[in-house]
């Protein structure tokens, strides 16, 4: 996004435990100022964020991350639009996008970002962009990246390499 003027935000979730994984996304996407880790691997998450507090890592707790403090949801503002931010299993994200869009829209957020069910998807519906970036724990790990720009919001999905 050099010469752009607007901001990258890093997507990740469902690291389950895979510290080195976390550390290869964020250092893929140096741009990225904010990045969200979306539970099941909030323990590794939050030492990551102790160490690189300039990256401004937001983190909800999962289903599998148990004894967390953390909360379930959370809303942020980037780049002028509204976030909501989730593991999903709350909203039964493994049987669909209802209740996720639901909770979305309700909060008048412009971006869904959810995880839990380890499959990658971007999505828009009727002015919400949906992204869910996989899992950096698959055995084809991916991650999902926001560029909100004065042109729009571009959503993706990144494989990463062994």
């Amino acid at each position: 996004m050099k010469g752009l003027r607007g901001m990258r935000i890093l997507v990740v979730s469902d690291s389950h435990g895979d510290e080195f994984a976390l550390r290869r996304a964020i250092a893929a996407q140096p741009e990225a100022k904010l990045i969200f880790h979306l539970g099941d691997g909030a323990a590794e998450a939050l030492k990551v964020a102790d160490e690189l507090p300039e990256r401004n890592l937001r983190v909800v707790s999962g289903n599998r991350d148990w004894g967390s403090i953390m909360p379930e949801t959370g809303l942020e503002t980037a780049g002028g639009r509204l976030i909501f931010y989730t593991h999903g299993h709350r909203y039964d994200a493994k049987s669909g996008l209802y209740r996720l869009i639901c909770a979305a829209m309700e909060r008048r957020a412009v971006i869904l970002l959810f995880g839990h069910t380890h499959i990658p998807l971007t999505d828009y519906d009727d002015g919400l962009y949906i992204l869910n970036p996989g899992s950096l724990a698959n055995r084809k790990p991916t991650y999902g990246i926001i560029d909100i720009t004065p042109a729009g919001i571009v959503t993706n999905i990144v494989e990463m390499r062994s």
